[in-house]
C-alpha cells in the first residue's frame, strides 16, 4: 500500500528494519544515554528557548493533550480554545472532562484565525490559550506568532499542539513564546504510533512544578524527574524510541529541521499542482505543508477514500463526523516522493475517466 495519511506515515528502510529486532531491556544506562539524546534533538528541532526540557509518553498525542490539560489547569483558570475542527475540539472536549473553566473560539472549517477574531477575547481575563497549530481535519495552518504576542499582551498560558505541525511547518517555540509543545511519534517522526512527546519551556516547567493533579500515570512531575536520568516512570514502547533515536540522526544528516520543512513543503506543492485540472476544491485558507484538504465537487469524498484504498492500493485520510462525505485529505509526510504523488493523481485521474469523479 501507499501511504498518503496523516499518520501513521511510510518510514524509511532503517526505521522499519530497527522495527524488526529484539526489543531491548531499558533500565540501563545505554537506553538512557538514547533518551538523553532524543531529548536534545527534540529540543533542538523546535527550536525551545535555553532552560526547557522535554518528556516522552507512552500513549497517543490524545494521552499528552489530557496530561497537559490535567497538569496545567485547574478549575480557577479561564481557558481560550482555538477550536476549528475535530482535533481543536479535542481540547474543548478534555476542557469539558477536566471541569476546566474554558471558552471556544469556533472557526467554520478550512477558515483561517485573523488577528480581528482573536482579539475580541483580549482582556477578558483568560489565564490560557490551547491551540492545534495545524487542524489536521482540514489541514489549517495557524499563526503562533500572532497568537504568542495575544498570550504575551493577556499574560497566558501557551499551549500549542504542533502533533502534526512539528517538522513539517515553520514552528520557533522561543520566538512565538509557547509554554508547551506537544507532537507525536506517527508524523513527520516517521516511526510506528505509541510515543507522544511534550516540552516544555522554563514557564511550563514552573507551572506543572506548582500543579497537584491526581493521577498516576499523567503525573507530568514524575515525567520530568525521570527524564533527568534518561529513564520513564513506567515501561516505555522501548523499541519506538530507538526508531525514533535513529529517525532524528536521519533527519539531522539530512540538512536538519528547516531541510525537513521545506522537502515537505515542496511535496505539498507538488501534490497540489498536479490536481488543479481535476474537480477539487482546496478547503484551507491557510494550508499546512502536512496535509491538504480536498473538497470533490462531483463526487462523495468518503466514497473516492474507498476506490483508493480497494482498487489501487492507496491510503488518502477520510474525515469523520459531517466532513465525512465532502472532505478528504491527502498527506505530504513520511518517506513519499513527487513520484508517488504522480502515482496518486493518475489514480485520480483514472477514477475521473471512469466517471466516479
Amino acid at each position: 500500500m501507499l501511504n498518503f495519511t496523516v499518520g501513521p506515515v511510510m518510514s524509511s528502510e532503517r526505521i522499519r528494519n530497527i522495527g524488526s529486532e529484539q526489543v531491548p531491556y531499558f533500565r540501563t544506562s545505554e537506553f538512557s544515554e538514547i533518551m538523553l539524546e532524543n531529548e536534545q534533538f527534540i529540543l533542538k528541532y523546535s527550536k525551545a528557548p535555553l532552560g526547557s526540557k522535554a518528556v516522552f509518553m507512552t500513549c497517543s498525542s490524545t494521552g499528552s493533550m489530557e496530561a497537559v490539560v490535567m497538569n496545567c489547569f485547574c478549575e480557577h483558570d479561564k481557558v481560550l480554545v482555538i477550536d476549528g475542527g475535530s482535533f481543536g475540539h479535542r481540547f474543548v472536549e478534555l476542557c469539558r472532562i477536566h471541569n476546566i473553566p474554558h471558552i471556544a473560539l469556533k472557526l467554520d472549517h478550512g477558515k483561517k484565525l485573523t488577528r480581528e477574531r482573536l482579539y475580541e477575547y483580549d482582556g477578558q481575563g483568560f489565564t490560557g490559550l490551547l491551540v492545534n497549530v495545524d487542524e489536521t481535519s482540514t489541514a489549517v495552518l495557524y499563526d503562533t506568532m500572532m497568537i504568542g504576542e495575544f498570550c504575551k499582551k493577556n499574560n497566558l498560558f501557551y499551549v500549542c499542539d504542533c502533533v502534526s505541525a512539528f517538522l513539517a511547518d515553520p514552528f520557533n517555540m522561543d520566538e512565538c513564546g509557547a509554554d508547551i509543545m506537544i507532537t507525536g511519534s506517527q508524523k513527520v517522526l516517521a516511526c510506528p504510533p505509541g510515543i507522544s512527546i511534550i516540552v516544555f519551556s522554563p514557564k511550563g516547567l514552573e507551572k506543572v512544578e506548582q500543579s497537584n493533579v491526581k493521577t498516576m500515570y499523567f503525573d507530568l512531575k514524575e515525567a520530568l524527574k525521570n527524564q533527568e536520568r534518561g529513564q520513564t516512570p513506567f515501561t516505555p514502547a522501548v523499541g519506538i524510541l530507538i526508531q525514533i533515536n535513529e529517525r532524528l540522526k536521519e533527519i539531522e544528516k539530512q540538512g536538519g529541521v528547516d531541510s525537513e520543512v521545506e522537502r515537505i513543503a515542496g511535496q505539498a506543492k507538488d501534490f497540489r499542482k498536479r490536481i488543479e485540472k481535476l474537480p477539487f476544491e482546496l478547503v484551507s485558507e491557510s494550508p499546512a505543508n502536512a496535509v491538504t484538504s480536498v473538497h470533490p465537487t462531483t463526487a462523495i469524498a468518503y466514497d473516492i477514500f474507498l476506490k483508493l484504498k480497494d482498487e489501487y492500493d492507496i491510503w488518502v485520510c477520510p474525515n469523520g463526523g459531517d466532513m465525512k462525505n465532502s472532505i478528504f485529505r491527502v498527506g505530504h509526510i513520511g518517506a513519499i516522493t513527487h513520484e508517488d504523488n504522480k502515482t496518486l493523481v493518475d489514480a485520480l485521474i483514472d477514477l475521473q475517466k471512469r466517471g466516479i469523479i
